[in-house]
């Protein structure tokens, strides 16, 4: 008896380690400090010293049951973008700047080329956020994951000055709601969606008219950061004063955390272009208005609030860096919660 006859193959973990090496090459910073493969991760903060209070933001998730869509296509390689996006749009809406990301990844059996292909979409991902990818784990669980299947979760670090914090404490009435589109579903709600679509390799392969795509792709789209158009409205100088990233919850339970007390905030759900992948899903599943905007992002995957006077430059600078944004609704006095109209 050994430990392969029982289920774990280190040798296929050495070579997965060696396939992801590239891609994990591809996102380093210059404050990484040492090489690819140690006990941990380490990171110079000496680049941020001359913060005035320099504060640390951290996020961690994983990308939840949207990962059984892509062992039904067997296709891995952008499930991990959808991992980092959720933790490092999080520090982003906090105004905090990704540093270093880390993965974890539990299998029921290691194929190095899988787990390659998953490492491949984190550090797109990480790129795409601006952090290093400085560690992570691919942990072989036989008996405890089927053979086929896997988990895939992440924890990202961020700072920022802590002047700069986004707390969203002097939102006041009057101001401006302004939504960054979303790229379709992102990553929540997915335990929904494979209870409304058949999920067969087949159905997923079907060709939709109305999504320009077939039903797999469309679903399988990753989750848009948002990291460095944020970062745009920052070095502009406009002051963003609250910001709600729209994941689990949708409007209702997402855009209430960015409010103080005493102010409200409203939506007019005509005011943006809802992208056809809800209707879709809507109408085949006979879901309630109101629950769609309590599940999912609805087409806006970021909701910023400015100052009225900064409308017209935040959009301006938006547009500049590639998003889609609509002003979408403004604040009020009232009970703190979200009115959709």
């Amino acid at each position: 008896m050994d430990y392969k006859s029982a289920g774990v193959d280190i040798e296929a973990g050495y070579a997965s380690v060696e396939l992801m090496k590239k891609y994990v090459k591809e996102t380093m910073r210059p404050e990484v400090l040492g090489g690819i493969g140690g006990f941990s991760g380490a990171f110079s903060m000496e680049a941020f010293k001359n913060m005035e209070k320099p504060t640390l933001v951290s996020g961690t998730d994983g990308v939840g049951t949207k990962l059984k869509i892509a062992f039904l296509m067997d296709r891995h390689d952008t499930v991990g973008i959808d991992c980092v996006a959720m933790c490092v749009n999080d520090i982003a809406c906090a105004g905090g700047e990704p540093l270093f990301f880390l993965d974890y990844i539990a299998c029921g059996k290691n194929f190095p080329e899988k787990v390659a292909d998953i490492v491949k979409g984190v550090a797109d991902g990480c790129r795409q956020a601006g952090a290093a990818l400085i560690g992570g784990e691919t942990a072989e669980m036989p008996g405890f994951y089927p053979t086929n299947e896997y988990d895939l979760a992440g924890f990202a670090v961020g700072i920022v000055d802590e002047k700069d914090l986004i707390t969203g404490k002097d939102l006041k009435t009057g101001d401006v709601l302004i939504g960054i589109a979303s790229s379709g579903v992102h990553s929540n709600g997915f335990s929904l969606v494979r209870n409304v679509f058949t999920m067969t390799k087949e159905n997923l392969d079907t060709y939709y008219q109305e999504l320009g795509g077939t039903l797999g792709d469309t679903l399988l789209t990753p989750t848009k950061i948002y990291v460095k158009a944020l970062r745009r409205v920052k070095e502009a100088g406009i002051r963003i004063k609250a910001c709600s990233h729209i994941t689990g919850g949708g409007f209702y339970e997402n855009i209430p955390r960015m409010l103080p007390k005493g102010v409200r905030a409203v939506v007019k759900k005509d005011s943006y272009e809802t992208p056809p992948v809800f209707g879709l899903l809507q109408r085949e599943g006979n879901i309630a208005e109101e629950m769609m905007y309590s599940t999912y992002n609805m087409g806006i995957g970021m909701v910023v609030a400015v100052d009225p006077a900064d409308v017209d430059k935040t959009m301006a600078v938006l547009q500049a860096a590639g998003e889609t944004a609509y002003r979408i609704g403004y604040t009020e006095s009232g009970d703190k919660g979200v009115v959709l109209c």
